[in-house]
């Protein structure tokens, strides 16, 4: 999950407490100190709608399976945004009366406040729904990294047999040239011993011949 979008969403959530906590006493006043609650009221609301911009534009620029989670608590925001909104409404009213503040004071707080207590409720539910998604979410990138790098290590042990094959073939190929240079050399040594057998020949039946000449000339005489 977004680090700034977390950011973003504890100051809305704290934000929010503070407000109602606000509608809550304005309610029980009257004349300008009133005023002044109402008008402080307003001010926190023009920065928590700032917030919900800002959570809005931060997930929407992230990737679709986190941005849906992270939209669909925007959009809880947005509803209890709008009670509190509905709560100012009514506490500005000029038809409040004194009978409501009595009611306040008596039921300790309003059917608003009490919605609105509701759906903060909600939101934390929302919430603890959401963050055990993220969790998963993270548990299955980390189950992803650690795949990748099973495969880093694949393809490095793959590289390293290929490398012994391409070794192992150059040592194949050296062979096989001395197995070639091996074969012309007795070949060669092969085709001398052919021409001194009948070099030794020619010379021994020349032998042969002189003896018999040698013999014939004694046997003349």
């Amino acid at each position: 999950m977004s680090e700034v979008f977390e950011g973003y969403e504890r100051q809305y959530c704290d934000l929010s407490v503070n407000l109602s906590r606000k509608c809550t006493s304005a309610a029980l006043l009257d004349g300008e100190k009133k005023k002044q609650k109402v008008a402080e009221i307003k001010s926190g609301m023009d920065d928590a709608e700032a917030l919900i911009r800002k959570m809005d534009l931060e997930a929407r620029s992230l990737q679709p399976g986190v941005k849906a989670m992270l939209l669909a608590k925007l959009r809880e925001y947005k509803s209890d945004l709008n009670n509190l909104k509905s709560e100012v409404k009514k506490i500005s009213s000029p038809n409040a009366s004194r009978t409501t503040r009595e009611e306040l004071l008596e039921s300790g707080m309003a059917d608003t406040q009490m919605a609105s207590a509701d759906q903060k409720g909600r939101l934390l539910m929302s919430t603890d729904r959401l963050n055990q998604s993220s969790d998963r979410i993270k548990e299955s990138r980390r189950t992803m990294l650690e795949t990748e790098d099973l495969g880093v290590s694949i393809l490095q042990d793959l590289h390293q047999q290929r490398q012994s094959l391409l070794h192992a073939h150059n040592t194949l190929h050296a062979v096989d040239d001395n197995i070639g240079k091996s074969k012309k050399i007795l070949t060669a040594m092969s085709r001398r011993m052919s021409r001194n057998k009948w070099v030794i020949g020619t010379i021994i039946a020349v032998l042969v011949l002189a003896i018999i000449g040698i013999l014939y000339f004694k046997l003349s005489h």
